[in-house]
């Protein structure tokens, strides 16, 4: 069968059009959009930048407003008083990190710090024995919450608020719901009170307390960042099921991270001693939400996965300096827990909207 002359004509007018058609290959070029769009992916890459600004224009604003603000006694009572909860915040990250949340890290600091007064003080012991038993049973409780969230398959929020209230009995039992007199500390085990030591510099108090918390996160975003089991964590927190399936094993991970937040509780059950003087049953009592609060304001995403562990220094810090800010500008204790609720919800929206960056 030979080609006609008319389906050659046709052949080579499809040819030539083909030799004049774009040959350019299709691309896609992300639209960088105004500056709100490119503020949302800075953000997205960068999320300690948030608290970090609210920081600064905290800092800023009450310089202005409130006297005293800046004198070098109350920046430092400032980190006194956020130390305790900053250590439960820097172990309330670990967890959030990996997409859960634990209720019990208050409870795991006070029932430690219980134990380690009644060995030392009620019993005799020595602090460099009570100490370490008070830290393996922080370590011991936060691997009773890994256990039931990997193993029992319980949701972390359900385990750690019945292991609140487990461990809170246990509080209450062990002290007789009575509290342990600085003066007996002083007395029987002064080491107790090591971290309630300071540092007098220019008109600042440093307090050991404070250094520790810093020490702390230091070292946290060490481990997070430049380890093995820090990119798991953050793996782990993303997408459970994909670091599965890269090898990653999960459950001891989260295991460890359980662990090692029990044990940070446990050494702030220490340090809390020698910030507050005594030992309480009912000290702390709202200190898993305060930890919470500042986790949420540092910009840690609550869906895990994402966010600095230095966030939540910053988140502590941002509460510190507006309680502090509020108080010197004669605010009503009402009003700056107001406040303090109205930074939640506003930390808790950026987080959303800085997320849909990856939606």
């Amino acid at each position: 069968m030979t080609e006609t002359d008319e389906t050659r004509a046709k052949r080579q007018d499809f040819e030539n059009s083909l030799d004049e058609s774009d040959r350019s290959v299709a691309s896609f070029e992300r639209s960088h959009g105004g500056f709100m769009d490119r503020a949302q992916h800075f953000l997205h890459g960068n999320p300690t930048m948030v608290p970090v600004i609210v920081l600064v224009l905290s800092l800023i604003v009450f310089g202005f407003i409130a006297n005293n603000f800046f004198s070098a006694f109350n920046l430092s009572l400032i980190m006194q008083q956020v130390s305790i909860i900053g250590m439960l915040a820097a172990a309330q990250s670990l967890v959030i990190i990996t997409a859960g949340i634990d209720l019990s890290v208050a409870a795991i600091m006070v029932l430690s710090s219980v134990v380690a007064g009644k060995l030392a003080v009620s019993m005799g012991v020595p602090s460099v024995i009570a100490l370490p038993v008070s830290f393996l049973l922080g370590a011991a409780c936060g691997w009773l919450n890994g256990v039931l969230v990997t193993l029992v398959k319980l949701p972390p929020f359900i385990t750690t608020l019945g292991t609140w209230n487990v461990f809170y009995a246990l509080i209450l039992w062990l002290s007789g719901a009575q509290s342990i007199r600085g003066a007996d500390i002083d007395a029987s085990a002064p080491f107790l009170k090591f971290f309630g030591i300071s540092i007098p510099i220019g008109g600042a108090q440093i307090t050991l307390g404070s250094l520790l918390m810093i020490l702390i996160f230091i070292v946290l975003w060490v481990m997070l960042n430049k380890t093995a089991w820090g990119r798991h964590v953050y793996a782990v927190g993303d997408d459970k099921e994909a670091a599965e399936l890269a090898g990653i094993k999960t459950d001891k991970v989260l295991r460890s991270v359980y662990i090692l937040a029990g044990l940070i509780c446990a050494i702030a059950g220490w340090a809390s001693i020698g910030r507050v003087g005594s030992i309480s049953p009912q000290s702390f009592y709202e200190g898993n939400l305060q930890s919470i609060t500042a986790v949420v304001i540092g910009g840690i995403s609550l869906f895990g996965g994402r966010g600095s562990i230095l966030g939540a220094l910053f988140g502590a810090l941002i509460v510190g300096v507006f309680q502090s800010g509020l108080r010197l500008a004669g605010v009503d204790v009402l009003w700056q827990v107001f406040a303090t609720g109205w930074l939640i919800i506003l930390a808790v929206a950026i987080d959303q909207w800085i997320r849909k960056v990856s939606a």
